[in-house]
């Protein structure tokens, strides 16, 4: 299994659990602040590391080439995470599934091909792979997306992406969609919060 880091929540019993994928050239290192920062004290936190070494971090997939034998193989991998993790005692519908920029893409990939109804998935500053090639999984339209991408993107045009989700909601996905003036990054508390929120909403 590849690199992973737990952190278990506030509240001994708690079975909830976030999942976070970072993006291209980072690794768990560069999201050791979640598990602080998203201060939801039943949450436990799991930190994934993509398989590839790039430039002093890591990669899920190879974006200048052909991205889909990295796609596939990451997937299967994540896939292989979350039965382990749902084997543990971590239901999948207790789960959240989060990532950004690759990440994001990954979160897709869950959203869309896994057979288990997560709690919410969070993809942020990210797209689909393929969006108009979709398989979906039995249980694709029954998930709960939220996506944030920023206006001022430099890596990810916000017009591309608001066309996909425009387009996957038409196909019945359901997703929460928010913009922020922000570049390719998270935009600090103001995001935080409302992702925050969103996850906040499986424990009611």
């Amino acid at each position: 299994m590849h690199k992973t880091e737990f952190y278990p929540a506030a509240q001994n019993d708690s079975r909830r659990l976030l999942v976070v994928m970072h993006g291209l050239g980072d690794s768990v290192a560069g999201y050791r602040w979640v598990p602080v920062m998203i201060r939801l004290p039943w949450l436990n936190c799991l930190l994934l590391n993509a398989p590839d070494p790039y430039f002093g971090g890591f990669s899920w997939y190879d974006f200048a080439g052909d991205a889909a034998p990295g796609i596939a193989r990451s997937r299967k991998m994540l896939f292989e995470v979350l039965d382990q993790y749902r084997a543990k005692g971590f239901p999948t519908e207790e789960t959240v599934v989060s990532g950004f920029s690759q990440g994001c893409l990954m979160t897709w990939e869950a959203g869309l091909k896994y057979p288990h109804r997560f709690a919410r998935l969070v993809g942020i500053s990210g797209y689909v792979f393929q969006h108009d090639k979709l398989e979906l999984s039995p249980v694709a339209k029954e998930q709960r997306f939220l996506i944030t991408h920023g206006r001022f993107d430099q890596l990810i045009p916000y017009s591309d992406v608001k066309e996909q989700i425009q387009f996957l909601k038409r196909l019945g996905l359901q997703i929460e969609w928010r913009e922020f003036d922000k570049a390719h990054t998270i935009a600090g508390e103001e995001e935080l919060a409302v992702i925050r929120e969103f996850i906040e909403r499986t424990a009611k």
